[in-house]
């Protein structure tokens, strides 16, 4: 490693053991970055001062020369005010807006940590971030503060933005002079981003100054090839390393501009869309299918591409999406231990059905639990390793995630004997019933290809017959008849018997977290009751 930094050594005090770490094959030249690296200052080098780089519903852009003062100023007061220093973590909460991405990069320019997390996150989940990282600034959106200051996170020192206060963060004075960016080294932790909490406590996953860049310099540069005329938007939070991505870094990289939305739902996309000339989208396939319903009169004739992560995206949903917009979505799996995207495919590349093939940069197999390939065309764990590598923070199930230098997602895959990865179910998701093994995304995959459904999931149920049985929840559309024996009988034509659920919940809507990832757990533990042909009318 280099010379660091940070005058705080915390993070890289408490980076994984050196036998635990991935290997980090940098195929591509673009990815030989040099030893001392700011990200944050690489980002705002090189565009135009005058060209938009933020725009927001009302009000006018952001230019490029306006963030590079705005960042400076904050970095100023960081390092002045606030006493942050090198290595020093610093929490952000807010809302998706130009300030919250100038705090991030004045962060990081600052030579800080950065450590972004949701808006709609509660005080015990920010109170765990905050330990787990401890954290000793935060920089808060004056509207999201209530549930920051009740977490009450030892020793934090909270500052807010966006209010009347003659204290607040941009009421304060400060130096009008540039900001000279802290020499960081390459591999010096730049952010932590925490894992969604699917599964339960959530990780810390630790990245460098190098990876902020090896995200744009593979899947942006390679996959999504932005102009820097191009308009990014999106849902995803910047507290979610898919949005931080598609929202900051790669329309920075390309020298391009993103639309901040603070409500980016189904409802508001489309008009968003139309009315900002939006060419580049990223949102979940959930939201891809809920925004069918509200495409009307709006003009998407300036979307080029469309980006869908987060979850697996349904063939029926691609399928869905292309005969009303013409357009093909680009299916990605990233992780946030990885950062962003890793396997993908575009324009006539793209295969429904299909995740894509490793994005250039990376490398990806499929193997068995001891670490050996399977042939192509069997299912087994997906292991991949490129520019950006799993580090936990301080996390015993480090072991668990890196083996033998590759990254393994949790994910059960095939390689098809072209070199396309088709996504067969989370690895804890596979449902083995009667001897059969039975991916639940495929069946979820059949149920949204019923006219009525608008989401689904599948899990299985212990049963002490077949060990495990399918169980599907569904959310149909508004007015439709919550009808089991219907439902199961077109699963029926769709897919063989033995994968037809054997019972069915009807739900208003299905549990996820903030960043929109189903949690399946909370459907194999609920205390939901099953509900078959004959009570299906009962549930409410």
């Amino acid at each position: 490693m280099n010379v660091s930094a940070h005058v705080d050594t915390f993070a890289r005090d408490h980076l994984p053991p050196p036998g635990q770490w991935p290997e980090l094959p940098l195929d591509l030249p673009e990815l030989r970055y040099p030893q001392r690296l700011n990200c944050a200052a690489e980002l705002l080098t090189g565009p135009a001062p005058d060209r938009p780089v933020f725009h927001t519903p009302t009000g006018p852009a952001w230019t490029y020369g306006e963030l590079r003062a705005r960042v400076d100023r904050l970095a100023h007061l960081l390092t002045g005010d606030l006493g942050v220093v090198p290595g020093n973590r610093v929490l952000l909460r807010g809302p998706t807006t130009p300030w919250l991405a100038a705090c991030w990069l004045a962060v990081l320019k600052a030579g800080g940590i950065a450590v972004t997390v949701l808006a709609q996150q509660r005080p015990q989940e920010l109170r765990t971030m905050g330990e787990i990282a401890r954290v000793q600034h935060a920089l808060c959106d004056i509207r999201a503060v209530d549930d920051l200051a009740k977490a009450d996170i030892p020793g934090l020192r909270i500052t807010t933005y966006g209010g009347d206060a003659p204290d607040d963060l941009l009421r304060r004075p400060a130096p009008d002079t540039p900001y000279r960016a802290v020499d960081t080294a390459a591999d010096d932790v730049a952010l932590i981003a925490f894992t969604s909490g699917t599964t339960g406590r959530p990780k810390g996953c630790l990245h460098f100054h190098r990876d902020v860049l090896a995200i744009a310099d593979t899947f942006s540069k390679h996959v999504l090839r932005p102009h820097e005329d191009d308009v990014f938007a999106g849902s995803p939070p910047l507290g979610f390393t898919f949005g931080l991505g598609g929202l900051l870094v790669f329309p920075m990289r390309a020298g391009a501009s993103a639309l901040l939305l603070e409500q980016a739902g189904p409802q508001q996309l489309p008009p968003a869309i139309a009315g900002h000339r939006v060419s580049v989208l990223f949102t979940a396939p959930t939201a891809y299918r809920a925004m069918l319903d509200h495409l009307g009169g709006h003009d998407l004739s300036s979307l080029r591409r469309c980006v869908s992560a987060g979850e697996n995206l349904p063939a029926a949903t691609w399928r869905a999406w292309h005969e009303r917009t013409g357009l093909r979505l680009i299916n990605g799996i990233g992780a946030t231990e990885l950062l962003h995207i890793f396997i993908s495919a575009a324009d006539e590349q793209i295969r429904p059905g299909t995740t894509g093939v490793p994005v250039p940069g990376w490398q990806a197999r499929v193997q068995d639990e001891h670490g050996v390939p399977v042939p192509d065309g069997r299912p087994g764990l997906l292991a991949v390793r490129g520019p950006v590598g799993c580090r936990y923070l301080a996390d015993p199930r480090q072991g668990e995630y890196v083996r033998d230098g590759w990254n393994i997602t949790g994910d059960t895959y095939v390689r098809e004997s072209d070199g396309y990865f088709r996504y067969v179910a989370r690895a804890d998701d596979m449902i083995v019933s009667a001897g059969y093994n039975i991916a639940g995304p495929e069946v979820e995959d059949a149920l949204l290809r019923h006219p009525d459904v608008v989401e689904a999931a599948v899990v299985g149920r212990p049963d002490e017959a077949r060990g495990q049985v399918v169980v599907a929840f569904a959310v149909v559309r508004a007015g439709a008849r919550r009808d089991a024996e219907a439902l199961r009988a077109f699963v029926k034509e769709e897919l063989a018997p033995y994968k037809c659920p054997r019972e069915i919940v009807f739900l208003d809507a299905l549990p996820r977290t903030a960043t929109g990832k189903l949690q399946r757990f909370r459907l194999r533990s609920s205390g939901y009751t099953m509900v078959t042909s004959t009570d299906a009318d009962d549930l409410r």
